[in-house]
């Protein structure tokens, strides 16, 4: 829920009445495994390890601030999607929420298609070795020579966002000598419980092609009469971080109908159906997420039902995760330095990081929670605001947490669940330099994407 603007004084810092905050937890050193990625624990000191690996080598080795990530629980997780779905669905990873070379070669390995909303990657897919064929391509706005270098590169599909683009791409692929296979992205209006900036089915948004007042049929109308282009199917997205299956139901039913509109004025029956992604992910203990194969079995229920009801041939699915398989898999790891309390309000606990590491806070009003990881402690709790170092009061990693009393400058903790979108949207403010991603695995512990430097921010500035 957002919280409305107000003017400077007694609620500046969005102070909460007393008894506002739930109860402390019982034991301040628990690190909940629906929370951290699945090798994480503490060792006989006291101390947090990821794949046989304690933060504070991981500090002394890379720095901090550094997004950690645990290989084994990524793959992992890749797996449990491929498996839930099987052979007759098709699990492409969202590489908006992350994407290195490392994470296309274990997406490859791991069996999971992958798709992309831009030509960087696009390149990047490329340049890791997945085969085209098992891309898609998003976006709302794909440039002339983003078109191009995808269907040139012979990507499984290409998603349609818009009726300019319907003719966009099937020029592209008829210049090119080429049939290109696409869906089209329809918006179905369905509310999808979530924040305004990341719900996508509602019509007023940039996303997709309303099916109200009958433009997506018109759509697929044009789609067909086209020579460049191949269409196998509908795509919806209704937003992101859901955990109530009952939005897909309504898109499903939507999306469904529209397929029994195409058979019955065209006499096609279009094979594929993806029903996008966004399924959430525990950001704190309180957070109940879905497993991949009750999601799995849930979908494909809907969908067969609903093709039954229609008398359609029931369409091969595809999803789309990006933060259900990256979210969980990694933490970021802090040191801490200023330590400010403010009596009767709270402890301010300043980190190297922030909102240039982590703008989900601000932008979202997303939660955390965070833990003091380089230690063990049995001191009271304390109530805190985990906050950055950048020249901004909405600088906040962790709005409200319980750290223990005892924390002091160096310590190290670390917030979890930052797999998704924290590096993908990571930032310069402040021209602070942004982190280098780790992949721990078996008790060695690797860079895949390296720390910026002072000297990389010069080098793009030409002066």
């Amino acid at each position: 829920m957002s919280r409305s603007a107000h003017p400077a004084g007694p609620r500046y810092a969005d102070v909460l009445p007393e008894g506002h905050y739930s109860a402390p937890p019982a034991d301040l050193n628990a690190l909940d495994p629906k929370v951290w990625a699945q090798t994480v624990t503490r060792d006989e000191h006291g101390v947090a390890t990821v794949g046989g690996v304690d933060v504070k080598r991981l500090a002394e080795e890379f720095g901090t601030p550094a997004y950690v990530m645990d290989e084994a629980d990524f793959r992992a997780r890749a797996r449990a999607w491929r498996t839930a779905f099987g052979p007759d669905a098709d699990v492409f990873y969202a590489g908006k929420a992350f994407l290195s070379r490392a994470v296309v070669r274990w997406l490859h390995e791991e069996g999971l298609n992958l798709d992309v909303c831009s030509g960087g990657e696009l390149t990047t897919a490329l340049s890791a070795g997945m085969p085209a064929e098992r891309i898609a391509f998003h976006g709302n706005n794909k440039s002339a020579d983003e078109i191009e270098r995808a269907v040139t590169a012979g990507v499984g599909r290409i998603v349609l966002d818009s009726f300019q683009e319907i003719v966009r791409v099937a020029h592209v692929a008829q210049s090119l000598g080429k049939r290109q296979r696409v869906q089209i992205r329809i918006t179905v209006g369905v509310e999808a419980h979530t924040h305004e900036f990341i719900a996508t089915a509602h019509e007023d948004q940039k996303f997709g092609i309303p099916l109200a007042g009958g433009q997506a049929a018109e759509a697929v109308r044009r789609a067909l009469q086209l020579d460049g282009l191949e269409l196998i199917g509908i795509h919806s997205h209704i937003g992101s971080q859901i955990f109530d299956m009952s939005g897909f139901e309504v898109a499903a039913h939507r999306v469904v109908s529209l397929l029994r509109s195409v058979r019955d004025e065209h006499g096609v029956e279009l094979p594929e159906i993806d029903l996008g992604g966004g399924l959430g992910i525990a950001y704190t203990s309180d957070d109940d997420p879905r497993e991949p194969h009750e999601i799995a079995k849930a979908l494909t229920e809907i969908v067969t039902r609903e093709c039954e009801a229609a008398k359609l041939r029931t369409p091969r699915i595809s999803v789309e995760p990006g933060r259900a398989v990256v979210g969980p898999t990694a933490f970021t790891l802090y040191e801490v330095g200023t330590i400010k309390p403010l009596d009767g309000l709270r402890t301010y606990v300043s980190v190297d990081g922030g909102m240039s590491d982590n703008i989900r806070t601000a932008l979202y009003d997303a939660e955390y929670s965070v833990a003091l990881v380089s230690r063990s402690s049995d001191a009271e709790p304390m109530l805190a605001r985990v906050v950055g170092k950048h020249c901004e009061s909405g600088d906040i990693v962790v709005r409200d947490a319980f750290l223990p009393a005892d924390l002091a400058p160096g310590d190290l903790i670390a917030v979890p669940a930052t797999g998704a979108y924290c590096r993908s949207m990571a930032s310069n403010y402040n021209h602070v330099t942004r982190p280098p991603v780790v992949a721990v695995r078996d008790g060695e512990a690797r860079v895949i994407v390296r720390r910026e430097t002072e000297e990389d921010l010069l080098r793009l500035d030409v002066g």
